[in-house]
């Protein structure tokens, strides 16, 4: 049996649910770590709210928080119904996970390596459980540093964050294999930009610390 970690978009509950199943009819142990920005930010668009990020985190006030919980969730339930009656929908911040709060950025956190007994019990039970990336304060932090963070307190064998890219791409190819050091110097050299960089950093955290690390088909090597 391998215990997987997979981070999913919160866009298309059906791309998680053909991600995730094929593992979890196997018998493997999933869980899943979902995001909602661009849920998120329409809706403090609607309401007026700033909408700022600051190195891929979105800077969160009291209320942005409020509508972050509430687009996690809904998110949640979509794809815990997507997934099926072994889905399990879990909060962060209401099962233990644990983060540093980030100066500069309001109610931000950057995730902790944290082993929730409420996931612990969901594998025990053959579920999946399907977490919303919020940690205890409460605080929002990125999905994707989120997903790192849990698949290394859970010693999981593999973090795969599902993407709408192949992989990791140079050049426009997608790179099968990226050591750590060599994704720093690309990360710092400005080759990326956008949601790619984010999960880059998430995948080299997560590999170093002993989690197999995946983005679409490239690999990334401690």
């Amino acid at each position: 049996m391998t215990r997987f970690v997979v981070k999913v978009g919160g866009a298309v509950a059906a791309d998680a649910a053909r991600a995730v199943l094929p593992l979890a009819e196997k018998g493997h142990e999933v869980c899943v770590v979902h995001g909602a920005g661009p849920q998120i930010t329409a809706e403090m668009e609607r309401r007026g709210l700033p909408v700022r990020f600051v190195g891929g985190r979105r800077a969160t006030t009291a209320a942005a928080l409020a509508v972050v919980r509430e687009a996690l969730l809904r998110v949640n339930a979509g794809l815990c119904a997507a997934i099926g009656p072994r889905a399990v929908g879990l909060a962060g911040d209401e099962i233990g996970l644990r983060a540093l709060r980030l100066p500069g950025l309001g109610l931000v956190g950057d995730p902790l390596p944290s082993r929730p007994g409420a996931v612990c019990r969901a594998f025990a039970d053959g579920l999946v459980p399907v977490v919303a990336p919020l940690a205890e304060g409460p605080l929002n932090v990125n999905a994707d540093d989120a997903a790192a963070a849990l698949a290394v307190g859970l010693d999981a064998d593999r973090i795969l964050f599902v993407t709408d890219v192949p992989g990791v791409l140079v050049d426009d190819e997608v790179v099968p294999e990226l050591e750590a050091a060599e994704a720093d110097r690309l990360l710092g050299d400005g080759t990326f930009a956008g949601g790619i960089v984010p999960k880059l950093q998430a995948a080299v955290r997560a590999a170093r610390l002993g989690v197999c690390a995946e983005i679409g088909e490239t690999a990334v090597l401690p």
